[in-house]
């Protein structure tokens, strides 16, 4: 990598982060069952109300015996037992086991408080025949073996889940087997999703000289709910400030508690972001706009309006849109549903080509990633145009981003690169 000069009159990505987070306060949590807390985020640790395994159970098709009985079995030398019971997976019996006796027993059943150990069935001779009185023992087990023991994974009133984790199917799966059929977790956060450009228009509608698909609102609107946060409207306004605010009207009355904006915010003459909550603005509070040492998405907008909810002004070139979405707003959401890790998880690469970055600014390159190679993944740039921020079509083959410092102005093949992962 090559050094370059950092620009010092820029914000750092870290300072606009933290005036960001500083603002945000939890939303309130609620308690749900079970079965709708996919996705939600813990707002109380979930512990367990039984033990896992809720008793001693075999962990084999088998036999329920006695170590002593067939501790020196073998096929030279078989023990014969008598067959006393047959115990299913579910079954309530607890057949008592004399000397020389043995119950069949199924995987997950629970085992005879007077058994110790499980034998097989491949250990045995005729134990897979139907109804049998006796069978024979061909293999000594070890004390104890294929028993599974009671709370051995899970005991009652362990933690299962901790607080601040999001609920995923293993997490909901590991809590049904505690015995916990209902959980506090935090609320959706609200999202209203508005994004601005009289040259916006639906996608797959026929296009008139100078007007494009309006793409920003849908990325918005999925990146903001693939947090797990509720998207109450998702709309497109024309560059008019009266369009707007009746924009922000609408996600005030669906009872928005963040409002995400794209386009409007930089130095332009049609920048109705500025225009809407600069000096003068009808809303109250205060909507901050900010240069910050990022490419692309520096500039930035953000605060809190006189009714709570909070404003994120993005730019409007899509890969700005992405960009800004996954260093701000995302931390943003997660935060206010009490997660404790905000921060997408990162991977050093090497990258497979080189490319330019920009001068004394924080490089974020939508890059594809070639795991061709388990050994040594690498990286390079999504897209053939580099790191223009209006390459809409290379996010379709983004899985990641490589970040590169400010100090850097080159990246060379070969070069070991920072790589968040998006997914």
């Amino acid at each position: 990598m090559t050094a370059g000069t950092p620009a010092n009159d820029l914000r750092t990505v870290e300072d606009q982060l933290r005036i960001v987070l500083d603002a945000v306060r939890p939303v309130e949590s609620i308690r749900v069952p079970l079965a709708e807390a996919f996705g939600r985020t813990l707002a109380e640790a979930a512990t367990a109300r039984i033990d896992i395994p809720a008793f001693d159970n075999s962990a084999m098709d088998g036999f329920a015996v006695r170590h002593e009985d067939v501790e020196s079995a073998s096929s030279d030398s078989p023990v014969r037992l008598r067959v006393v019971a047959d115990i299913p997976a579910g079954s309530a019996i607890d057949p008592a086991l004399a000397p020389g006796e043995a119950a069949r027993i199924m995987t997950g059943s629970a085992i005879p408080t007077s058994a110790d150990s499980i034998v097989p069935f491949e250990d045995t001779a005729g134990g897979l025949e139907g109804t049998i009185d006796e069978v024979v023992v061909l293999v000594a087990p070890g004390a104890g073996a294929y028993r599974r023991r009671r709370g051995a994974d899970i005991e009652t009133g362990d933690v299962v889940v901790a607080a601040g984790v999001r609920l995923g199917g293993y997490q909901v799966s590991a809590c049904a087997a505690a015995g916990i059929a209902e959980l506090v977790v935090t609320r959706a956060p609200r999202v209203a999703v508005i994004s601005t450009g009289s040259e916006l228009v639906e996608p797959g509608s026929p296009l008139g000289r100078g007007q494009i698909p309006d793409s920003n609102s849908l990325l918005l609107a999925d990146l903001a709910a693939d947090t797990g946060a509720e998207v109450v409207l998702r709309t497109s306004v024309a560059d008019d400030v009266q369009a707007l605010r009746a924009a922000l009207a609408e996600a005030s009355a669906r009872g928005a508690d963040v409002v995400v904006t794209s386009g409007g915010v930089s130095a332009g003459a049609y920048e109705v972001v500025k225009d809407t909550f600069g000096p003068g603005n009808r809303h109250g509070g205060e909507v901050e706009f900010a240069r910050v040492a990022m490419q692309p998405g520096k500039p930035q907008a953000f605060g809190r309006l006189g009714n709570g909810m909070l404003v994120f002004g993005l730019p409007g070139n899509p890969v700005s849109v992405a960009v800004s979405f996954e260093t701000f707003v995302r931390p943003a959401l997660l935060t206010m549903q009490g997660r404790t890790d905000i921060v997408r998880p990162a991977l050093r690469m090497t990258a497979a080509e080189g490319w330019r970055t920009p001068p004394g600014r924080r490089q974020y390159l939508p890059a594809a990633i070639d795991r061709s190679d388990p050994a040594r993944w690498t990286v390079r740039p999504a897209t053939a145009g580099g790191s223009g921020s209006h390459l809409a079509g290379g996010l379709g083959r983004a899985e990641a981003l490589a970040v590169i410092p400010a100090d850097v102005d080159q990246v060379a093949a070969g070069d070991m690169v920072d790589v968040m992962l998006l997914s």
